[in-house]
């Protein structure tokens, strides 16, 4: 059996293609201009940042005008989020979101309910989705925006936002989505999303991590969080950092390109995965419905197994992640898992697969051999 590290963690962050390494590299060794200088070595790191904001508005048809630069999905959520509710505080102090959004949703919400902010929080169904009717039953007079997530990073659960964006649009309300987990995985066009703003981040569709975007529907006002130099249309100062918008750019025409491939390929190895796991014949629980979730997420939880102390053994052989944190006897389960599992028996044992573009049957086969054999290491009565 080849021994090679064995890679089902793509949720987590992807490795960079060597197509978009290629493209960086003429920025880290030859072309070290300032985008903002008018010399000709400035005038080629402003050609590649425009290009790549073409290619990634062109990823989540958009113009390119709608399309900034920033350091990543978290700093792409702030600002959208923060963002709207100080440029509107006038207006109102209520913000929609979910309860199963990421940290980087959440902590934002957090902070502005310290700022003086009111949040609701909407709870999910059974399969980690969130009832548009809710949403609408939540809005009040003084709403002003609602911001939730196009998938899951847990369970792969995708939301109904093309709904959602209906009702935002019903009453005059911006309406965020965080599509970090979505970009090359299903489709993320802003249009038929009917949204106002849309995260995206580099890392998750093999683009390098600290590189991200933020989608800003035309006419759509927000708050600076940084001031400084009119860089990315005065919205986001601080010089580019150009090698790493070029490679978004390269990952973005990618996944355009690839994406029928890619998204089947992803459907294939997942399935698989999971037939797997059954052929193991333990006792497992699915999270959240594979017709509604991310192509290549599977989240499944075993009986009696300690996902924890399976992952910290086998971490020099498969990257997976595990589905609850442990500390001191007791099981904590995110808000997405509360609402999945039924019976706590199997919260111990929850583990997240995300296979890549680039996952093979043999790759999986060999990963099923190391973890059958430490599922019974690691196997409690």
């Amino acid at each position: 059996m080849d021994t090679a590290f064995i890679y089902l963690d793509h949720n987590a962050s992807t490795p960079v293609d060597s197509r978009v390494a290629e493209v960086m590299l003429p920025f880290l060794t030859n072309h070290y201009g300032n985008p903002s200088s008018i010399n000709t070595q400035g005038i080629k790191a402003k050609e590649a940042i425009e290009k790549a904001r073409k290619q990634v508005a062109n990823l989540v048809g958009a113009t390119p005008e709608e399309i900034i630069f920033t350091s990543g999905g978290t700093e792409s959520n702030n600002h959208a989020i923060i963002g709207t509710a100080l440029a509107h505080k006038t207006k109102g102090n209520h913000i929609i979101t979910s309860s199963i959004e990421h940290p980087a949703v959440l902590e934002v919400c957090k902070h502005l309910e310290g700022q003086g902010f009111k949040i609701t929080y909407i709870d999910v169904d059974k399969n980690g989705i969130v009832d548009s009717n809710k949403i609408e039953k939540a809005i009040l007079p003084e709403t002003i925006l609602i911001s939730i997530m196009h998938s899951n990073n847990e369970i792969g659960s995708i939301q109904p936002i093309r709904e959602i964006g209906e009702i935002a649009k019903k009453h005059n309300i911006l309406f965020h989505t965080d599509a970090s987990q979505s970009i090359g995985k299903i489709t993320a066009n802003v249009i038929d999303l009917n949204v106002d703003l849309l995260t995206i981040a580099g890392h998750k569709f093999y683009a390098p991590k600290g590189i991200g975007a933020l989608y800003i529907k035309n006419g759509t006002s927000l708050h600076k969080l940084m001031h400084g130099a009119g860089h990315e249309f005065n919205k986001r100062p601080g010089t580019e950092n150009t090698m790493y918008i070029a490679g978004l750019g390269k990952a973005s025409e990618i996944a355009l390109q690839e994406f029928d491939t890619n998204t089947v390929q992803m459907q294939m190895m997942r399935n698989y995965l999971l037939e797997q796991l059954n052929n193991l014949n333990l006792d497992t629980f699915i999270n959240g419905d594979l017709q509604k979730t991310l192509p290549n997420t599977l989240n499944i939880s075993f009986r009696n197994i300690d996902s924890n102390a399976v992952i910290f053994s086998i971490r020099n052989e498969i990257a997976i992640s595990a589905g609850s944190a442990c500390h001191s006897g007791t099981t904590n389960l995110s808000n997405i898992l509360k609402s999945t599992l039924s019976d706590y028996e199997y919260a111990k044992g929850t583990f997240r697969f995300s296979v890549g573009k680039n996952t093979t049957k043999q790759e999986i086969d060999n990963a099923i051999v190391i973890l059958s054999r430490t599922f019974k290491k690691y196997q409690t009565v």
